[in-house]
């Protein structure tokens, strides 16, 4: 795929970076940190750490924009000095930690590629990763390698571990360095060498749940939409104080935990802690967080703690809220305008955009389940395709684009953007069939409204054919999670020799409902009244738990199997049994 076609197009995007000094191309450390040392704003608080035990309103550690310069001039070195030269993969493993910060800045810094992996990931999952990115550095904590790496570390590419938490060499296990004497004998000055914009920064393998993981390559270019986004949908400016709740080994806590906040200039919170619902009430209070980027997953779980988790909490800072990483319900947004005050704000898109392409920002009036409109530039459009997912072309070879409002069709975006990505690794073929006639194919379905709004039906290979219509499930699902006693659920199609399909629903119900026969056609009879009787579930069953994967997605395949008592797939990327036991850490929307 040509990335240069629309670059006239993206001019304005990328006219809003600084550029390495003498026109030396643009790199995106330089674009998230030592600019604004540049520009004498190296005293403002970049970052600031709640470790685990810190109390929420406490000061933490705290990095200004001169110091996270110095550190992470401090790490290139200590690449450089190991003998890792532009171009390597550096992986990431390990959880909300400064010193991990550090060494993603610092490894942009050098021109090498970053790689994060999630820290719940077991070793089959992280070799696999390692192994297809040709791993040449692996950045990690003492407990994480003895639990995870050690075993594995024959069959690795890596050539170098370096151990975040290890301050002794003495104490560092063999064949790893200790980060702390390597840190300490690197200078805090590094010059970023000519980087040119297509130049190779940042690999993301999709979350793997079905199949070999896909690594998405993308460029320091992708810096110009990280910027714009984050300062034309958040509405972020310097010195406003910004809370991703995303872990940094997804794509979200990277873009938008990282690098997007910090081009703008803002003070990120990070705190190392899980969810714990009044803790992140306190979060917000005690740190006066002004834009807060979180999950339909978190926000379904502060609906299930309740409302008077957050009693006697002041939010009045928060002036936006946002959530990624699937769609969110209707409900979800009613809710939290009702018992917070807060409009949370849906986004969407995927690890291999790299960036926000469809949203409500924070000039929008909020269509409470609308994924919102285009971005920045962003043309997207819907493609027809056939009842198996497949874009239908016409006798020319084009695709044929819906332009009735409220059609369902393939969402697919005008290809050339910033941080649209540059390659699967090692698979062109693959990625060669994401592009059809200039337009990039995400995979999911949606309709448009006569506004121009985007509404969420479901992934391309979700969407249930019953009875001759075709139903998303996620439409189910909102209309059950509405329901009182309901705080989730998953609905997925079974085989029928009339229908085709029906639709059958596995709900989750509140604290304290129990799953009578009296509490069961109460919601039925709810979805019948809102969907009608050919879209509404034909069974709903209530349970403990519903399979979910680490990133907070309904794994429908999965309830579909067990009913069906096929195999479940690969569920290898997870650690123990894949369950909704309060996993709180979100990608971004997955091909």
């Amino acid at each position: 795929m040509n990335t240069t076609l629309a670059a006239d197009r993206w001019q304005s995007v990328r006219d809003q970076l600084v550029g390495l000094p003498g026109g030396d191309g643009v790199n995106i450390a330089h674009e998230a940190v030592d600019r604004h040392v540049a520009e004498g704003f190296g005293s403002t608080i970049a970052m600031r750490f709640l470790g685990k035990h810190e109390a929420p309103d406490d000061a933490g550690e705290q990095y200004t924009y001169q110091r996270l310069a110095t550190e992470t001039s401090r790490f290139a070195h200590v690449l450089r000095g190991l003998g890792v030269w532009p171009g390597e993969t550096v992986f990431l493993l390990a959880g909300r930690v400064p010193r991990l910060y550090v060494a993603a800045l610092g490894a942009l810094k050098g021109q090498h590629v970053v790689c994060p992996l999630f820290s719940a990931f077991g070793p089959e999952p992280i070799k696999q990763r390692m192994v297809l990115g040709n791993a040449a550095v692996l950045v990690t904590t003492a407990s994480l390698y003895r639990r995870k790496i050690a075993g594995i570390r024959d069959e690795l590419p890596v050539r170098h571990v370096i151990l975040l938490d290890v301050d002794d060499q003495a104490d560092a296990p063999p064949d790893t360095w200790a980060y702390g004497p390597l840190f300490d004998r690197a200078i805090g000055v590094f010059q970023i060498t000519a980087t040119s914009p297509e130049t190779p920064a940042l690999l993301h393998f999709t979350s793997g749940t079905t199949g070999t993981p896909k690594g998405a390559l993308h460029v320091h270019d992708a810096v110009a939409m990280h910027r714009a986004t984050t300062e034309q949908v958040f509405g972020l400016r310097r010195g406003d104080v910004y809370w991703c709740t995303a872990d940094p080994g997804w794509v979200t806590g990277t873009s938008y935990g990282i690098i997007g906040p910090l081009t703008v200039g803002a003070t990120l919170i990070v705190d190392e802690a899980e969810f714990d619902a009044q803790r992140w009430y306190q979060i917000l209070e005690g740190q006066r967080v002004d834009v807060w980027y979180t999950a339909p997953t978190a926000i379904r779980m502060l609906m299930y703690a309740g409302a008077e988790a957050a009693a006697g909490i002041d939010l009045s800072s928060v002036q936006r809220a946002f959530s990624v990483g699937e769609p969110l319900s209707a409900e979800a947004v009613k809710w939290g305008i009702e018992h917070l005050a807060i409009t949370f704000r849906d986004t969407w898109w995927q690890t291999e955009t790299g960036a926000m392409m469809i949203a409500n920002t924070a000039e929008d009036v909020v269509l409470a389940g609308s994924m919102g409109r285009p971005v920045c530039g962003i043309q997207a459009g819907l493609l027809t395709t056939t009842d198996a997912g497949e874009i239908v072309l016409d006798d020319s070879g084009h695709v044929i684009e819906l332009d009735d409002p409220d059609r369902i069709g393939m969402i697919a975006l005008r290809a050339g953007w910033p941080s649209m990505f540059r390659s699967y690794l090692d698979n062109e073929e693959r990625y060669r069939k994401c592009f059809a006639d200039g337009w990039y194919l995400a995979g999911d379905l949606a309709r448009r409204d006569p506004s121009g709004s985007f509404w969420f039906v479901g992934r391309a290979d979700d969407v249930i054919k019953t009875a001759g219509h075709l139903i998303g499930p996620f439409e189910v699902e909102s209309v059950l999670n509405e329901h009182p006693d309901v705080t989730g659920s998953g609905v997925y199609g079974i085989p029928d020799p009339v229908a085709g399909e029906i639709i059958h629903a596995r709900i989750v119900l509140r604290r304290g409902v129990e799953p009578t026969d009296q509490t069961i056609s109460s919601v039925m009879a709810h979805a019948r009244r809102r969907l009608g009787a050919a879209v509404a579930p034909r069974e709903i069953v209530a349970v403990d738990r519903l399979p979910i994967t680490r990133s907070g997605k309904v794994m429908r395949r999965v309830l579909r199997a067990r009913e069906l008592g096929l195999p479940e797939g690969d569920l290898s990327t997870l650690e123990g049994p894949v369950t909704d036991d309060q996993a709180t850490d979100h990608e971004g929307s997955d091909s």
